[in-house]
């Protein structure tokens, strides 16, 4: 999905935006040359193409409520990026605004050993800030395949789930407290990290979601959750979702230390194999598969060992030995790899309620042949939390005829038109079908009042 044109600074009486925002940030952090902002302007699937007039790279927040201030004050409109690893168009400048990259804001301050917390630059990469907690004994409690690159201010923007959902909850749940800048350059800050503080409205968890709309994040107060040193993990095959989807449920209710439960069916199996050329983890097809990861502070490979004999429908099961851990995972988090070798694929993530998930997986590739009967869909998400990731080959970019017959799909049968990806620009139309009337005007009430010039990025979220 590609804007044409080039897009313009607009220039306030007597001043010049481009000069000024190279006063703030330095010369070398203003970049126009299209070679160089190419990267900030496309998505990681592809999808999603814009074009910028700068991308600005603050390195304090002081820069950044400087920036902001300038933009707001003329009128220009700004994207504010992370990792750029979103998969809804909502962090790349699909109406030719500034880039705000905040990937220079990557400080991590010491682990507070007493409360189990730490603070985070919005641009502190997933990785580095799990390698930080693992250096003083704890562990961060979100985990993503994108680690390398998704940063911890866009985890904030999109509250981003993950992995380990199941034990930890998504974002939201880990987030203590927030410094961020408002469009007009006020920064609001609480990051002392307490408990419990019960003064007034909790503005940090408006912020966890809203996708740059209403701030923009600069640091977090993050809680950790314990390193454990053992861990357990299980490849369990199925004759079908039906199956699949019941033993996940199964497990959650009696695996005291499920640490994850990840679903993935035949097609989507064979297609890592045949593309990234992995060796096939069972000699014969099966119809769905669960990944099944515990850790605990002792060896919970009994435990899993014993949930896994109980465990109705099996027709096979691989469980890890230390070598073959990673290749286990591989499985399940090259999905998104091997599906974006086939083209720029229409990526819905989407929740089902428990009772009706094994039914959805059946059926919605019968409801995408309807509309598109050339594409291909490949399914696989958080089983345990009812989160399937629709991803749909062979379909336009540009073509939503897919995207709307999923998703009022998906609400049809009471669920979410987004588990963890937000709502950006790709979901922006269909946001009716999860919330009322009264529910999108509270939310134009919030932006309104937050960012009355509509600076903050304006083309997502609300329709």
């Amino acid at each position: 999905m590609a804007r044409p044109g080039t897009p313009t600074l607009p220039r306030p009486a007597g001043s010049d935006v481009l000069v000024r925002l190279r006063n703030i940030v330095g010369q070398a952090h203003v970049l126009t040359e299209a070679d160089a902002t190419a990267g900030y302007a496309r998505d990681w699937t592809g999808r999603f193409v814009g074009t910028t007039p700068a991308v600005v790279r603050p390195g304090t927040v002081g820069e950044v409520a400087a920036v902001l201030a300038l933009c707001n004050e003329a009128g220009v409109a700004v994207v504010p990026q992370g990792g750029n690893t979103g998969l809804v168009g909502g962090s790349v400048p699909l109406g030719g605004e500034v880039v705000l990259s905040l990937r220079r804001l990557d400080a991590l301050g010491e682990v507070d050993q007493v409360t189990g917390q730490v603070t985070a630059g919005a641009g502190v990469t997933l990785e580095a800030l799990q390698r930080h907690a693992a250096l003083a004994g704890a562990a961060f409690g979100v985990d993503l395949g994108a680690r390398a690159s998704a940063t911890v201010g866009g985890m904030v923007a999109t509250n981003a789930g993950g992995l380990h959902f199941v034990r930890h909850g998504g974002m939201r749940e880990q987030v203590l407290g927030l410094e961020a800048v408002l469009a007009d350059g006020t920064v609001i800050s609480h990051l002392g990290g307490l408990w419990k503080d019960n003064t007034g409205y909790d503005w940090s968890k408006w912020l966890c979601g809203s996708e740059g709309t209403l701030a923009v994040v600069t640091q977090v107060r993050l809680r950790l959750v314990p390193r454990y040193s053992h861990h357990a993990l299980a490849l369990l095959a199925f004759p079908g979702a039906r199956a699949a989807v019941a033993a996940g449920a199964a497990l959650r209710a009696t695996l005291a230390d499920l640490d994850a439960a990840e679903l993935f069916v035949e097609a989507g199996l064979d297609l890592v194999c045949r593309q990234l050329g992995l060796p096939r983890p069972f000699t014969e097809a099966h119809g769905a598969f669960l990944l099944v990861g515990a850790a605990g502070h002792e060896d919970p490979l009994p435990a899993l060992a014993a949930a896994v004999e109980s465990t109705e429908g099996l027709v096979d099961a691989a469980v890890a030995d230390p070598g073959r851990y990673e290749q286990l995972w591989a499985y399940r988090e090259r999905h998104t790899e091997a599906i974006n070798l086939l083209g720029a694929p229409h990526k819905l993530d989407v929740t089902l309620p428990g009772a009706g998930l094994a039914d959805f997986i059946e059926t919605v590739p019968g409801v995408v042949a309807q509309v598109a009967p050339q594409a291909q869909t490949w399914l696989f998400g958080h089983v345990a939390d009812g989160n399937i990731h629709v991803n749909i080959t062979g379909v336009a970019p540009e073509d939503d005829a897919v995207d709307d017959a999923v998703l009022r799909y998906v609400a049809a049968c009471g669920g979410s038109i987004s588990a963890e990806h937000g709502i950006g620009t790709a979901k922006k139309p269909w946001l009716h079908l999860n919330r009322s009337e009264a529910e999108v005007a509270l939310f134009r009430s919030v932006k309104s009042a937050l960012d009355p010039r509509g600076v903050l990025n304006p083309n997502v979220l609300l329709p």
